[in-house]
């Protein structure tokens, strides 16, 4: 049986759960693609450090000497930054390997060069495990995009984040105390800045973007917050209205323009988002034809984004050659609103003196927090007036939990 041979760049959490499913998994990967799979080489930053690791495979710290195999076929790339790795992966793809990387960083700010890359060589890019762990949205996107034109993503894309926060709620824990626990359990770097600031879920967003409308929005341009603002008084208000609030990456397109955000929200019981719990992630797509569909799954961890790399791998080596560029899709023709639009939001903060008449009034869930429904721009207004004052938007339709009587409502 003739083989397939494969090098893993970094041996961390990803490089080792990838080694180890092709060594688990080595009948079923033979069966489906007629080769025998092997790692023939790992590239390490500590030739000191203890490995499990069979003594026919190269581990070096000299990526030059994968290069020089006398049989290279695909390279998997599990390291974090933006360089070395582009550098390596470019150089895979010179060479005529197929290559897959689960960095998100590295693929949001270089993604179009590589595919670009790849093209010209007739090799082909995986790249699933950048986005959602190990749930299929790529490849789902993929097959949508093939008569449904795609409308909105939304999605929790951060296990990390919707750990805290499901922990700060259900344990009634601090934002510090949860995250030491995510970074205990290996959910949370030393550093979480990445994580909790909502860098990792915009760089997916983006990602995501060009795979649903061939573009993403100016940078720029889409808001990012992370969830430090969330603190246990605002998670316990909510939970008296029977709300929850989540991270959830946004991407739309109306007509010809891409909108996008990455910020903490609030859902009610109704929303798929609601039972999403720990470091799972949800995504949810809606097209013109479909309609809405929910993916969720496993976003964290050694094996569910190993799964991602080897579904990637099956992709890659079967298709040998397949342009998976992004694609510019058609405009889907939507009726420009206008105006602004009045929203539902959590906020919290606010004083009877400040109340503006164009706000409605919903819901109160503490002395000072309430749910209101206003435009974006008159709650911007009460923000600059009041420093404390923070506020969240809600997904879907708000259905009250608390029934308010009409003196309690007029009272506010």
């Amino acid at each position: 049986m003739s083989v397939i041979k494969v090098a893993i760049l970094g041996f961390g959490t990803v490089g080792e759960g990838v080694y180890r499913t092709i060594q688990s998994h080595e009948e079923e990967l033979a069966s489906v693609l007629g080769k025998k799979v092997e790692v023939a080489a790992v590239l390490i930053r500590n030739k000191e450090k203890d490995r499990n690791i069979n003594e026919d495979v190269l581990v070096t710290t000299d990526f030059k000497e994968i290069l020089c195999l006398p049989q290279l076929d695909v390279v998997v790339e599990a390291i974090v930054g933006k360089e070395p790795p582009l550098t390596f992966l470019k150089k895979a793809i010179e060479r005529g390997c197929h290559i897959i990387t689960a960095n998100k960083e590295m693929f949001a700010h270089h993604g179009k060069e590589l595919l670009k890359l790849a093209q010209e060589n007739k090799v082909s890019v995986g790249f699933e495990a950048t986005v959602a762990g190990g749930i299929p949205v790529i490849q789902t996107l993929g097959q949508l995009l093939k008569i449904n034109r795609v409308q909105q993503v939304q999605g929790i894309l951060n296990g990390t984040s919707n750990f805290i926060l499901t922990e700060m709620r259900e344990k009634k824990q601090s934002f510090a105390q949860a995250l030491l626990q995510a970074q205990k359990n290996g959910f949370a770097e030393a550093d979480p800045t990445n994580d909790v600031e909502g860098f990792d879920a915009f760089y997916k967003t983006m990602i995501l973007s060009r795979i649903a409308f061939g573009e993403e929005p100016n940078w720029q341009d889409v808001e990012r917050e992370g969830i430090t603002s969330v603190t246990r008084d605002l998670i316990d208000a909510a939970e008296k209205l029977g709300l929850r609030f989540k991270h959830v990456a946004s991407i739309n397109r109306e007509g010809g323009q891409i909108t996008g955000s990455v910020q903490p929200v609030l859902v009610g019981k109704e929303h798929p988002f609601y039972h999403v719990e720990g470091v799972e992630n949800a995504v949810n797509v809606h097209s013109d034809i479909v309609g809405r569909i929910t993916l969720q799954g496993p976003g964290a961890g050694m094996f569910p984004t190993a799964s991602a790399i080897i579904e990637d791998l099956v992709y890659v080596c079967q298709n040998h050659y397949h342009d998976r560029s992004f694609k510019q899709m058609a405009a889907v023709p939507i009726e420009q609103k206008k105006g602004q639009i009045s929203e539902t939001w959590l906020v919290h903060g606010l004083t009877k003196t400040k109340i503006n008449p164009l706000i409605t009034w919903l819901d109160q869930a503490s002395v000072d927090t309430f749910i209101i429904r206003a435009e974006k721009k008159d709650v911007v207004e009460l923000a600059n007036q009041q420093e404390d004052l923070v506020y969240f938007p809600f997904l879907g339709e708000y259905q009250s939990a608390i029934k308010l009587k009409p003196k309690a409502l007029s009272a506010l």
